[in-house]
């Protein structure tokens, strides 16, 4: 009996010899009333798929979609005949997403050209063999190269000078004259339609008017007849809607020659004088290449939030095992996947629902806090973090880190020395943590209980 009331007492004691406050080499012990919601210290990086017959994570619960279906198969039993009130879906856009739309496409401009003008510095590498992408003048060791006789090189990568298209890739899609009276573009249409950026074809479908790419503009909602799309609208004579289109394309905001003349002017002195070099500037052109990594990411920030804007209302379809993209209502039926069980949908596509990684492709790149350094370490991988490569480049051009990348760029985190690998202590995971201090108090009352017991 005495040994059973001991047991609370010590564990009492024990709780204040055990802090939970207590330091451990890299961080400090949580309290048991900490949530395992805020355990989370990083946002890593989205994981690839191991396995190439994997299919994609589906953006909206697969049990969210069956009763949507069931939802509208319901409505259009009830009311056959109806008409579709909500934009885009009737055919009309959506008036705040245009100017939006125009925001984007300028965006993706100024993005582009200031890209083109920071590798002209701060170097780009990519693997002959795979496509793996580094920032900086000596390419990292870290093993993970998946190309060809990559088990010969021990995954070690073959480095080359890359481009613009290496650090922020725009994958194409086909241009939709009406995304809503015809939504799918055939297997024997594929040459006869263009094919454009899909970040461009958004913004086209949200209001952007261009006139190398005329898009069908609706002034009346759609009706939805058993399922199918009618359009009663009167049909306009070609030669109306040519003056339309050519007096809508005349409008001064699609033209974003001017705002690409902005940071031109900074960094022209900086251009003629072909410095490959960040410790060849001055301080006045250090000063002139940080106003425009600035502008660049600031570009890169506000396309990327314009474009899952629009995404929340527009909708955007890619492929579950391969890289394809299509912006509309529905995915193309284009026969042309060469990836896993293909063969079973006699080539076409496994359309689902993209997001914005599938419409922009970030390209992530290990971070590198110095670029006179060794190179990144294969052993010391677990410590380093990664951002999107245009973050990474302008980051290391000199302009600030975003808020949403600290995290997942682990800028408090210390790389040990390769010499002292095996006597860093390790972080554990806050249940872990306090999984451990349970089983110590247990552990050591349990025998401290057991001591005073065997005195009596």
């Amino acid at each position: 009996m005495r040994a059973t009331v001991i047991l609370p007492r010590l564990s009492k004691q024990l709780s204040h010899r055990l802090n939970p406050a207590l330091s451990f080499a890299s961080g400090t012990w949580p309290s048991a009333e900490a949530s395992v919601d805020d355990g989370l210290l990083y946002s890593d990086v989205p994981k690839p798929r191991r396995i190439n017959s994997e299919r994609k994570a589906y953006v909206t619960p697969m049990k969210v979609l069956i009763e949507r279906a069931k939802a509208e198969r319901e409505a259009r039993k009830a009311q056959p005949c109806r008409v579709l009130e909500e934009p885009p879906a009737n055919g009309l856009l959506v008036p705040e997403l245009v100017e939006v739309a125009h925001r984007v496409y300028r965006a993706r401009g100024s993005l582009l050209f200031g890209l083109s003008q920071l590798i002209r510095v701060i170097p780009v590498l990519r693997c002959r063999l795979c496509n793996e992408v580094h920032i900086g003048y000596v390419g990292h060791e870290i093993r993970t190269c998946t190309g060809l006789e990559s088990f010969s090189r021990n995954a070690m990568h073959a480095w080359r000078r890359g481009g613009v298209r290496d650090v922020v890739f725009f994958p194409r899609c086909f241009h939709l004259y009406d995304r809503v009276g015809k939504p799918r573009v055939g297997h024997d249409e594929r040459f006869s339609i263009p094919r454009i950026p899909a970040i461009v074809e958004l913004c086209i479908q949200a209001g952007l008017d261009l006139e190398k790419y005329p898009t069908k503009r609706r002034t009346k909602p759609v009706y939805c007849i058993e399922g199918r799309i009618v359009d009663f609208e009167s049909v306009v004579k070609e030669d109306e809607t040519e003056r339309k289109y050519s007096s809508e394309n005349g409008k001064p905001f699609v033209n974003s020659s001017s705002m690409l003349t902005q940071p031109v002017e900074k960094v022209q002195d900086l251009l003629e004088n072909n410095i490959s070099h960040l410790d060849q500037l001055s301080d006045e052109e250090r000063n002139k290449l940080r106003d425009l990594s600035k502008h660049t990411l600031d570009s890169w920030v506000e396309m990327t939030s314009g474009a899952k804007k629009i995404m929340e209302k527009y909708t955007v379809n890619t492929c579950g095992y391969c890289p394809e993209v299509q912006v509309g209502p529905k995915g193309h039926k284009l026969r042309m996947c060469k990836a896993s069980k293909h063969q079973s949908r006699n080539g076409l596509h496994a359309w689902q629902e993209a997001t914005i990684d599938d419409l922009v492709g970030p390209n992530y790149v290990w971070h590198v806090e110095d670029l006179n350094g060794p190179a990144l370490n294969n052993n010391l991988k677990r410590y380093y973090g990664k951002a999107p490569a245009v973050v990474e480049l302008c980051v290391t051009a000199g302009a600030p880190v975003p808020d949403q990348y600290r995290s997942m760029m682990r800028l408090d985190v210390v790389s040990p020395d390769r010499d002292e690998v095996d006597l860093v202590v390790l972080k554990m995971s806050p249940l872990l943590k306090i999984n451990s201090i349970c089983s110590i108090n247990i552990w050591t009352s349990y025998n401290l209980g057991l001591f005073e017991f065997n005195q009596i």
